[in-house]
C-alpha cells in the first residue's frame, strides 16, 4: 500500500480514519451517483462516511437505517452519504490513476465474508462483510456518463475479486450481497458525455478501482483464508 500521508495529500478530498468512522470530506460539494444506504441515486454531498459495525449490531429486529443515522449523528455527520461495513475500516485502500487530463481516485474497504456469485443468491448470509467503493473523477460528468462510470467501476471491482480468489476456495465470487459503489465528480463546467472503456475517464476509473480493490482483496484473503 502506498504511504497514507502521501495519498491524503494528493487526493481531491481529505479522509480521516478514527474507528468506527472513516470520514471523507470534499473541498467543495460534489455531485454523486450510486447506491448507498443514505443519499442513493443522484445527490450533492460534502461528506462520505464509512461506519464500522459488528455483526451483532444488526440483528433481525434492528432497523439498519435508523441505526446508521444514529451513528452518524454521534459523528456530527448527519447529512453525509454513508456506507456501513463489518470490515475493519483501518484496512482501507486508496489508489489513483491519471490518463491524459483525467484523474480518478478510489477509496475502498473490502470485506468478503458475505461473498456471492452472480445468479446464485445465498438465502441467509452468515455475516455482513461488504465492499464499499467511492470513486472521484476530476472532470464533471453528464447523467449518462455517470451511469457508464458506475458500470466501469463495477467491472473493475469484479475483475479484481475474480483474479485474486485463491484456487480451491469454492466457486469464484463476483462481489458481496451488500456492496455499494458511488461515483463523485465536480458540479461545475461542461460535462463529459461518455465514460466507457474506450475513453480516458473510463480507463482512469477502471485502473484506480481495480488497483484499490485488488489490494483490499489480497489483504482480506491473507487475513481470513488459510494458506
Amino acid at each position: 500500500m502506498r504511504d497514507p500521508d502521501e495519498a491524503v495529500a494528493a487526493a481531491p478530498f481529505s479522509y480521516v480514519c478514527a474507528r468506527p468512522f472513516l470520514t471523507v470530506r470534499f473541498r467543495v460539494p460534489q455531485r454523486t451517483l450510486g447506491w448507498s444506504m443514505l443519499h442513493p441515486g443522484f445527490a450533492t454531498v460534502s461528506d462520505v462516511v464509512w461506519v464500522e459495525v459488528r455483526n451483532a449490531d444488526l440483528g433481525p429486529d434492528v432497523d439498519a437505517y435508523a441505526f446508521l443515522r444514529a451513528r452518524l449523528a454521534l459523528a456530527g455527520a448527519g447529512d453525509a452519504l454513508a456506507f456501513m461495513t463489518s470490515r475493519d475500516i483501518s484496512r482501507h485502500h486508496f489508489r489513483r490513476r491519471r490518463v491524459e487530463d483525467i484523474e480518478a481516485s478510489c477509496l475502498t474497504t473490502v470485506g468478503l465474508s458475505n461473498a456471492e456469485r452472480i445468479g446464485m443468491r445465498k438465502p441467509n448470509p452468515a455475516r455482513a462483510g461488504t465492499i464499499n467503493t467511492l470513486v472521484h473523477v476530476s472532470h464533471p460528468l453528464s447523467d449518462g456518463a455517470y451511469v457508464e462510470a458506475l458500470s466501469i467501476a463495477v467491472q473493475a471491482r469484479t475483475a479484481a475479486i475474480l483474479e485474486t480468489r485463491p484456487a480451491g476456495v469454492e466457486k469464484p465470487v463476483t462481489g458481496t450481497g451488500t456492496d455499494c459503489v458511488v461515483i463523485a465528480a465536480p458540479c461545475a463546467a461542461a460535462p463529459l458525455c461518455c465514460a466507457g472503456l474506450h475513453t480516458a475517464v473510463g480507463e482512469a476509473i477502471g485502473g484506480a478501482v481495480y488497483d484499490a480493490t485488488r489490494e483490499g482483496a489480497e489483504a482480506w484473503n491473507a487475513e481470513f483464508i488459510p494458506g
